[in-house]
Parts: structure tokens; sequence; C-alpha cells
């Protein structure tokens, strides 16, 4: 059986990748796309369970499976929450002829594709400006004006790591950057022997 490839989505917070990459796996399933489940060290919510929405470990377990280097990425985001993605897991349904969606933030991004190089695809979802982001996130009525300053102070930040992604889609009006994301995947996916991207 072929193996399966990687594609992965990275985009400061706001500007529609988890929109975009819920339409390619819903719209799309001759895509063949499967998401990667993360590990966590945080407990459960609501009805989430173990091995569908994350696995859930001890941030001990967490901590052993650093050591042993079984992480392709992961993010201590407080103390002793822990977020990462196995290689194991990604082993298992590659081989199973699946291609798997990595919806991660940009440094996560920039290592898998570093790890996988021509077997992965990196899209850079882009908002068309910080003003546009900025009117987004208001507009979701979610989060503090705190908040929002913060996340817009790190969506700058992100947007200065774009060049180093294959492809940057902006996503200035939602249809256009689906239709487009959903070109580069297709060509990504057809094309048996890709050639090496500007980064690689």
């Amino acid at each position: 059986m072929k193996k399966g490839k990687l594609l992965i989505v990275s985009a400061p917070s706001g500007s529609g990748k988890s929109t975009i990459v819920n339409w390619l796996m819903k719209e799309h399933p001759e895509l063949n796309l499967t998401f990667s489940v993360s590990c966590t060290s945080r407990a459960p919510r609501g009805t989430e369970q173990n091995g569908v929405e994350y696995f859930f470990i001890t941030a001990d377990e967490f901590r052993e499976k650093i050591a042993r280097n079984e992480f392709l990425e992961y993010e201590e985001v407080y103390e002793d929450r822990f977020y990462g993605t196995l290689k194991s897991q990604v082993d298992e349904k590659t081989a199973q002829g699946l291609n798997v969606v990595f919806d991660v933030d940009v440094k996560g991004g920039i290592n898998i594709k570093k790890h996988y190089r021509k077997r992965a695809m990196s899209i850079f979802i882009q908002p068309p400006s910080i003003a546009e982001l900025r009117r987004r996130l208001e507009g979701r009525g979610t989060d503090t004006p705190e908040v929002i300053e913060q996340r817009l102070a790190k969506a700058e930040y992100e947007l200065t790591f774009a060049p180093k992604f294959d492809h940057v889609v902006v996503n200035d009006d939602l249809a256009t950057a689906e239709a487009e994301a959903l070109k580069l995947v297709e060509d990504f996916l057809k094309n048996t022997n890709n050639p090496p991207s500007p980064n690689t």
C-alpha cells in the first residue's frame, strides 16, 4: 500500500485555519485526510474520550515520552500542561495510506516539516492584515481586550515565520482561500515525486 503524506497547516489565531482544515476534511473525502491525535497531560473535558480528541496521560508519563524522543513536537503550555504529537501515531496512519493533517502552531509546523521534508507540505494561512485580524477577534466576542492584544502581538510575531512555509494562503475571502488550499493539497497528493520546497 502507498504510504500517506503529511499536510501541515499553521496560522495566527483567528486566521481561519481550523475552518479551512475542517472544510477540506468534510467536503473532500477523496483526499483521504485524517487528523493526528495529539497527547496531552490535561484532564479530559466534558465528553472527551481517550484516543478520540486526545491521548490523556500524566505529566510524568509525558516527560518519559519526551526523554524517549517519542514526540515529533511538543509544548509545555503552562507548568505540567503539555501537548504533543506522537511519531507512532503518524507512522501508523500513513502506513494505512491515510494523509495526516496537522493543525498546529507555527513552530510546531516548522519542526514537523523539518522531520518529514518532502513527505510533508506546509501551508501558512495568513490574515489579510493585523487590522482585519483585530476585527475578527473582536467580532468573536469570546476574548477580553487584554487577551485580544496578546493574540495580536503573538500574531505579528508568528507572521514573521510565513516565509519558512512551502505555501502562504491569504484568507481575505474564505471561499477563495478554501479553493486555493484545495488546489495545493490536490497537486501535492497527486505528485509522486514532489520537488523540494524552497526551504528544504
